[in-house]
């Protein structure tokens, strides 16, 4: 393991030398310079982990010599070293960067202190440096991979979002598409890319506990309130909001939500106090918003606010020259990541590919190629490799979504079983079990009379769960 590399700059000849001999006697790797421009041209030759740097230098003085460091270093430790009592120096050294500040003549026990501290602070300034960093690679981008000319101007028109200040942003399309991976390239592309990226998804969360999620509550605020917590707004302060499945928003936090885009304000739940936000916030949706509005599921305000700026994610069926591509890009990525050798992709086995309507979209040929990497051992991936209800023989472009028994069946026990496991992922909310089914409110509760989950005297419930 690499020893922790430690600079003096220091004008006494008696500190350095002292100072050298007692911390490579504990296992640090010492160097050191007279003035502030040795030290410098030091740390331009080769990486410190931490410097104890003087105040007062002949030339460059210490406050001099620490902002060059942080300019050339943002990560490196420093700790200062003074004569100087007052309080002022310290403070400014602080705010520049400096991790401590020691008053001479000081114990070197206080020195091993002081760098310990550097160090363990450093060591976590940089992982968080190489972290974002990866995420940046990691959510580029490049990472949306295409040629084709829908691509091309997707790339295009997230790239220009990312680079603008708009605070809300709507991105739609179908379940599978890419729209978190789109609001992730929005985010790391932007100048917010250093402060936290939050998601939440609207449907996925009981409507007593996501008004918590987004704003927070204040001790006491209700039953389970034992601590005050901070919402996802107030974590994600000067980053971003994704909300996923926003169509899916009960009413009352949607005019919460148009509230916090107006103004940059909310308030906790039990809260006195504004508290004020720098948020861009993203919001997706696999529904059509428009219709939501137009049946009174969707405030219309708020629809009108989210897009001001509206990014519509292409179906994969309708980008058939990328999908070879895209998936020599999965079999690429997950052969690093199980440590396999890439395997090649046969014309055929792309020609099959770039056929089939892939319902799930890009979701979908992900979860086909890994599993390919998983289980075949071919180092090519030839069309008898795939799936099979990915190459049957004579089958149009377009997936059957239900197969039709040997000994047939009735229709009507087909839509009575497909309206019953509606409602059931539903969680019997009729609006969302219509929109599964492709349905108008309406016509889902005429069946749900017909077939006996609902009287026709029942109150209809139309409240959308989130």
């Amino acid at each position: 393991m690499p020893r922790t590399k430690v600079l003096i700059i220091d004008d006494e000849k008696l500190v350095r030398w002292s100072l050298q001999q007692k911390l490579t006697r504990e296992g640090y790797e010492v160097e050191s310079a007279p003035t502030g421009e040795e030290g410098l041209n030091l740390i331009r030759e080769d990486g410190y982990d931490l410097v104890l740097l003087d105040l007062r230098l002949p030339g460059m003085d210490g406050v001099e010599v620490l902002q060059e460091i942080r300019k050339l270093e943002k990560e490196i430790g420093v700790v200062m070293l003074t004569a100087d009592t007052g309080l002022a120096k310290a403070v400014e050294c602080v705010r520049l960067g400096a991790h401590n500040y020691l008053t001479k003549p000081f114990e070197f026990d206080q020195v091993k202190v002081a760098l310990e501290k550097a160090r363990e602070d450093t060591k976590l300034r940089r992982e968080v440096t190489r972290l974002r960093r990866q995420q940046r690679r990691q959510f580029s981008l490049e990472n949306l991979v295409g040629q084709s000319p829908a691509l091309r101007a997707l790339r295009e028109m997230l790239g220009k979002i990312a680079e603008s200040d708009a605070t809300s942003v709507l991105i739609e399309g179908e379940n599978g598409t890419g729209k978190e991976l789109a609001a992730q390239a929005i985010h790391y592309g932007s100048a917010r890319a250093n402060q936290p990226f939050m998601a939440i998804n609207c449907s996925a969360i009981p409507e007593n506990l996501i008004e918590s999620e987004l704003f927070g509550h204040e001790r006491g605020a209700f039953t389970d309130a034992k601590t005050t917590k901070k919402g996802l707004f107030e974590l994600a302060d000067g980053g971003t909001v994704l909300l996923d499945e926003i169509g899916d928003m009960q009413p009352i936090l949607q005019a919460k939500l148009l509230r916090v885009l107006e103004s940059r304000q909310f308030y906790r739940i039990g809260g006195t106090q504004p508290i004020t936000v720098d948020v861009r916030v993203i919001a997706a949706t696999n529904k059509n918003l428009e219709d939501a509005v137009n049946h009174g599921e969707f405030r219309q305000d708020l629809y009108y606010r989210l897009k001001v700026i509206a990014v519509r994610m292409p179906e994969l069926r309708s980008l058939a020259e990328d999908i070879p591509i895209l998936a020599r890009h999965y079999l690429r990525q997950f052969a690093e990541e199980y440590g396999k050798p890439v395997k090649q992709l046969a014309e055929d086995a792309a020609k099959v590919l770039a056929a089939y309507a892939w319902p799930g979209n890009v979701r979908e040929l992900r979860n086909v190629i890994e599993r390919l990497v998983i289980l075949e051992q071919a180092p090519v991936i030839g069309a008898e490799q795939l799936p099979a209800d990915l190459r049957r023989p004579g089958k149009p472009a377009s997936r059957s979504l239900i197969e039709l028994p040997a000994t047939g069946v009735a229709l009507v026990d087909v839509e009575r079983e497909l309206v019953r496991q509606a409602m059931e992922r539903a969680g019997e909310n009729q609006s969302h079990a219509a929109a599964l089914l492709g349905l108008e409110r309406d016509a889902l509760r005429r069946r749900l009379i017909k077939y006996g989950y609902l009287t026709s005297h029942a109150p209809e419930v139309s409240v959308a769960r989130c």
